[in-house]
């Protein structure tokens, strides 16, 4: 029996497989996930702020409204938040910005709440009621006024800050106690240490307890202060007849009354009476007495004195004018001839502030002497203050361009120019170099003995130093032990540069490490 033909549409479909066919990888980058269009954002409102807000932000950031210790980021914060604020309750047009205090007031409040002092009780309101400041929600307890979780130093309150009368004296002058209310057992032992601190002092004033001082010196002293008290005869709270202080003369001037043209100086310790004063027309005449003294005495100690006590008169009588840039200026001149650099820097320092009025006298010269003045100082942070404040007519004169050569030439360490030009120094300006001109030399044969070897002649070095004699070039090397280092050889005195530039190194090291500021304007 034959087998049936297989029929084509009979037959078995394939088996179904035992995986899922995944179509191969082409990349290795994940695949992006399908982005949306973004969404247009919306397009800033822009605000119109009425014309008293905008004045009141000019005002905010205004110089003369500056307060130290107020940094311009927590203006920028409290004035956004002042602002916001007001934009919020819709009181933008009713409040009268032209009379609504500034930011500065409110950073203020905040920090005296931080310290736990009344911040209604501020220079900004005197105290009273009506002139306290309201918020601009109308609450007394907003939240604008809570302090800033930021911790603060000490610093950043200002010094000028009024202290509340409440606080103990002790608590007005120690900034460090101001902290002390935040600490948990300040209350607790403040009282112990108030009556203990009580108890010191009455155990000290009654001589029982233990002072570095004795018993006399503390009578004397007590009996001394009673003095200045003032008594139902005197109508006035001082008994000293002489002062002195600059400081203390806010009630206004004086007006003297004092004839004698000579009078000694005596530091004031109460406001003057008006007869130890004397007035212009007799400190005209004390001027020419002490010009006249000074040519044929030449007595600096007695000189000072006077002119210190006709400086003293000028000040409590409150006089600046021509004639007192003139004291000053001939002042200055012969404490700079004698080297007293204290009364000197005295004179400039008040001379400045009389110049910057137009007073008249010769603000160049004292320029001139003021660079110098930094030279020798080496004070490159005031020299530059100096440098950018000089005008085109300034360095047009001859004065001033002198200072500025002898500053370009020590700048560029052209020793050579720099002795020249302190042989052709104007004015009095050779007794400012005169107080770093050692120096330089010290710095200028440090730079010789590299340059020239084995040895030079003397009489280079008297020339090239600016030396008046070669016997003054050769104690001025004896000063400084280098006579074993001077031979004679054809005639001539000879330096051993070779030898001599570690010593010269060395001296000139030394010369640079230390300058004396002494009364340092």
């Amino acid at each position: 029996m034959s087998t049936p033909a297989a029929v084509p549409w009979r037959q078995q479909p394939p088996p179904t497989p035992a995986y899922t066919a995944v179509p191969p990888r082409r990349t290795f980058a994940r695949p992006e996930p399908e982005q949306s269009a973004p969404e247009p954002k919306p397009t800033p409102r822009k605000v119109d702020w009425p014309q008293g807000v905008r004045e009141y932000v000019q005002r905010s950031f205004a110089p003369e409204a500056t307060v130290p210790g107020i940094e311009r980021e927590d203006m920028e914060k409290k004035l956004k938040q002042i602002i916001s604020e007001a934009a919020e309750n819709n009181t933008l047009l009713a409040v009268d910005w032209n009379s609504y205090p500034l930011p500065q007031h409110f950073i203020l409040q905040d920090r005296k709440m931080a310290l736990g002092v009344d911040a209604n009780k501020t220079a900004w309101t005197n105290g009273s009621t009506s002139d306290r400041v309201i918020p601009l929600n109308g609450h007394t307890n907003n939240v604008s006024l809570s302090p800033s979780p930021k911790k603060r130093k000490s610093c950043d309150v200002p010094l000028t800050e009024p202290v509340d009368d409440n606080q103990p004296p002790w608590r007005k002058t120690n900034n460090r106690n101001v902290f002390e209310d935040r600490i948990t057992y300040a209350n607790q032992g403040q009282a112990d240490r108030v009556d203990k601190r009580q108890r010191k002092n009455q155990d000290t004033i009654a001589g029982k307890g233990s002072s570095k001082f004795p018993q006399a010196e503390l009578e004397k002293r007590k009996q001394r202060f009673q003095l200045a008290k003032p008594t139902s005869q005197s109508p006035h709270p001082w008994a000293s007849p002489r002062d002195d202080s600059e400081n203390e003369f806010s009630a206004g001037p004086v007006v003297g009354t004092c004839q004698d043209l000579e009078k000694k100086y005596f530091r004031l310790t109460a406001p003057p009476k008006p007869h130890t004063v004397r007035p212009l027309p007799v400190l005209e005449k004390t001027l020419e007495l002490l010009k006249t003294k000074w040519r044929n005495e030449n007595n600096y100690g007695y000189i000072c004195d006077q002119f210190k006590s006709l400086r003293q008169d000028l000040t409590v009588q409150h006089i600046k004018n021509e004639f007192t840039v003139t004291v000053y200026e001939i002042h200055a001149r012969i404490a700079l001839e004698k080297g007293d650099m204290g009364e000197y820097n005295q004179c400039q320092t008040q001379l400045r502030a009389l110049y910057s009025q137009k007073l008249g006298g010769h603000p160049e010269e004292f320029l001139a002497y003021r660079i110098l003045y930094f030279i020798h100082t080496c004070n490159r942070t005031d020299m530059n203050d100096v440098l950018a404040d000089l005008t085109p007519a300034d360095r047009r004169h001859h004065a001033v361009k002198h200072a500025l050569d002898v500053r370009s030439a020590l700048a560029l360490g052209n020793y050579h120019r720099f002795f020249r030009l302190y042989l052709d120094s104007p004015n009095m300006g050779a007794y400012l170099m005169d107080m770093f001109i050692e120096r330089e030399r010290l710095a200028a044969l440090a730079n010789i003995c590299k340059a020239y070897k084995p040895d030079v002649k003397i009489r280079f070095l008297t020339e090239e130093l600016g030396f008046e004699s070669d016997s003054d070039c050769i104690e001025f090397l004896c000063e400084h032990n280098a006579q074993d280092l001077l031979k004679e050889a054809d005639g001539d005195v000879r330096l051993l540069t070779g030898k001599a530039g570690l010593l010269f190194e060395t001296l000139r090291g030394a010369a640079f490490s230390k300058v004396d500021i002494k009364g340092q304007i």
